[in-house]
């Protein structure tokens, strides 16, 4: 403990200098703990924005046609039907639950209001699927969707623009001019990662979106899209061989020729997204920690200034019985103690940063205890490492040449 007092009295008596020494290291920790931050914050968002479509969710969308050699927008095909979507979800062992989609727009009106909005035609596993629960009234059922009745479930958003804040339920809205009853309003999710309204919609059978609100000249019976919920994580990579294996059989398509549906699995997307995050984040954590060396550099620098000033008090203490192994620990306490020092000031400067990017440019940030407890770790292995070679320079002067130092 006394090392410790004479290290902070001999860096006291040298303030401006001692705190010149830590800035390397107090703005290399900051940076790390920031650049770090950026980069989980990064991460969780890119999880929010995947988790919002659903977990362990698998799209099926047809195959675009292919006309002349020029292929059309994705999911523009027709190869996909209902009776698909019910074959998923009874004959796999992988999938807990399907839901199809069929999708349109159109302008929604009720008394004096109206509003332009999407409208979804699905099944009631829709709200497992995608993640969607309700705020008031109840989602449509499996009779509904057989019978295509005419009734719906509204977003948040399509709420305020038509009722107000009055209660929706059992009020009737025309949709296309198609009276429809509705029967539940989810609850509020708000806009997602890229500014897009996720309340901004309204649900109904998909048996009635095919029947009433298709485009003319569309097949009734194919739906957009088929959106496959596996059982869990594990079950993902299982669960769409089962999809393969049980399309192709459904649309009897030869040996050796392309599928005519396309799969696309979004916790592989959220996976790549991720990794990509992380790896930015390593890279900026290792070009923030530079500033660490460099700063570890300045210690070195300084550390060799002062045992040069000092080499008369070094030979005074050797004179009277310092061993050298006393004196290189002193000067490699010092180095450690500035390291710590400015490790301390880096790391509320690293939060303090990381707050205000989140506060002002609306930038998700997340500071981990495993980035503080690595920048701290690496601050005080600088000490050390750049500590070492003036500590050994003191402790090997020899005492005669050192008292006759000026």
């Amino acid at each position: 403990m006394e090392i410790f007092k004479t290290a902070l009295r001999s860096l006291l008596g040298n303030r401006t200098r001692s705190l010149l020494t830590m800035l390397g290291i107090i703005i290399g920790v900051g940076a790390v703990i920031t650049m770090v931050a950026i980069g989980n914050g990064a991460s969780q968002q890119i999880e929010q924005m995947v988790s919002s479509f659903g977990q362990n969710l698998i799209i099926v969308m047809p195959a675009p046609p292919n006309s002349t050699g020029a292929r059309g927008a994705a999911g523009s095909g027709a190869s996909l039907t209902l009776e698909d979507s019910y074959a998923l979800a009874s004959e796999t062992f992988s999938v807990a639950r399907t839901a199809p989609e069929v999708n349109a727009s159109a302008q929604v009106i009720y008394g004096n209001s109206n509003w332009n909005t999407s409208i979804t035609g699905s099944t009631p596993d829709i709200l497992q699927v995608r993640n969607w629960t309700m705020a008031s009234g109840a989602m449509f059922t499996e009779q509904d969707v057989r019978s295509a009745a005419k009734v719906c479930v509204i977003g948040q958003t399509v709420a305020k623009e038509l009722f107000g804040y009055s209660d929706p339920i059992d009020s009737v809205i025309r949709i296309r001019s198609i009276p429809f009853t509705v029967v539940g309003m989810t609850t509020k999710k708000g806009a997602n990662s890229w500014g897009q309204d996720q309340d901004d919609f309204i649900l109904v059978p998909v048996t009635t979106a095919q029947r009433r609100l298709q485009r003319s000249g569309a097949r009734i019976d194919t739906v957009r899209r088929i959106n496959v919920q596996a059982k869990d994580k594990d079950s993902i990579d299982s669960a769409q061989d089962e999809i393969v294996a049980i399309l192709r059989q459904r649309h009897k398509l030869p040996e050796g020729t392309p599928d005519d549906f396309d799969i696309r699995n979004l916790t592989e997307v959220q996976e790549n997204a991720t990794n990509s995050a992380n790896v930015m984040s390593m890279l900026l954590g290792a070009v923030a920690s530079i500033s660490l060396l460099v700063g570890g550099i300045g210690i070195m620098n300084i550390m060799l200034v002062s045992v040069t000033e000092r080499t008369r008090e070094i030979g005074i203490r050797m004179a009277i019985g310092a061993r050298p192994s006393s004196v290189r620990l002193q000067f490699l306490t010092e180095a450690i103690v500035l390291s710590l020092l400015g490790g301390i000031i880096g790391i509320a400067g690293g939060v303090g940063a990381s707050k205000l990017i989140s506060h002002f440019a609306r930038w998700p940030t997340i500071v981990s205890a495993h980035s503080i407890i690595v920048a701290a770790g690496f601050s005080a292995f600088v000490g050390v490492l750049f500590g070492f070679w003036p500590a050994w320079k003191a402790s090997n002067l020899d005492p005669i040449v050192a008292l006759r130092t000026e």
